[in-house]
């Protein structure tokens, strides 16, 4: 926004401000553009999504899409990051109720469709796309095994774990029950309680 000092008669000079050319960004309008380009992706892949499906989904116009992103792939790398919604904030309490709640929020997550296209970004899809890949990676998967593996690692000096515990395979052993979860037919509300029992079995010191 530019501002311009005018003279007044009998007052002096007088600041005003002039808005640049152009309409003001809207919220809306992002998070309906980006909230279709998610719908789209987990429907038809990276290589089925195409500018104008997303205006038409969106209720907005391809020069509205195109004021924001040159392309499908950079409004695909921003659309990622509404997906990593904030996760639990770990008590500190007992290693045991940490990791129901993380995993629990994580299964909670896995449910979403998009999710389980987006897995399959990781596993094959993502080769061609590997500047999604990469920013699913950062924005979303390592921020969750980050805390895990903080969990993880704060049960081994509070003694509530083994001091021999091997961080990053119990990490993936959870990491895996949440992906087995995305498959199941059904998950109840005592699946991520069930599936850290069994891991602490284990892993609790004796």
């Amino acid at each position: 926004m530019a501002k311009t000092i005018t003279a007044v008669p009998g007052h002096g000079t007088q600041e005003s401000e002039h808005r640049r050319p152009g309409r003001p960004r809207s919220e809306h309008a992002d998070h309906a553009i980006m909230s279709a380009a998610l719908d789209l992706f987990a429907e038809s892949g990276p290589d089925g999504l195409c500018i104008e499906r997303v205006a038409a989904r969106a209720g907005v116009g391809k020069a509205t899409i195109y004021r924001r992103w040159p392309g499908k792939e950079d409004m695909l790398l921003d659309a990622l990051a509404e997906l990593a919604a904030p996760l639990p904030v770990p008590q500190g309490k007992s290693v045991r109720a940490d990791l129901i709640a993380l995993v629990d929020a994580a299964c909670k997550e896995a449910a979403d469709p998009r999710r389980v296209r987006l897995v399959a970004l990781l596993q094959g899809e993502g080769r061609q796309y590997p500047r999604l890949k990469a920013s699913y990676l950062e924005t979303v998967v390592q921020p969750r095994r980050d805390a895990i593996s903080s969990v993880l690692r704060r049960g081994v000096a509070t003694g509530e774990l083994r001091e021999n515990t091997d961080i990053d395979a119990a990490m993936y052993l959870l990491n895996g029950a949440v992906l087995a979860s995305m498959h199941a037919d059904h998950v109840d509300s005592r699946y991520a309680r069930k599936v850290v029992e069994e891991l602490l079995r284990g892993l609790s010191a004796r």
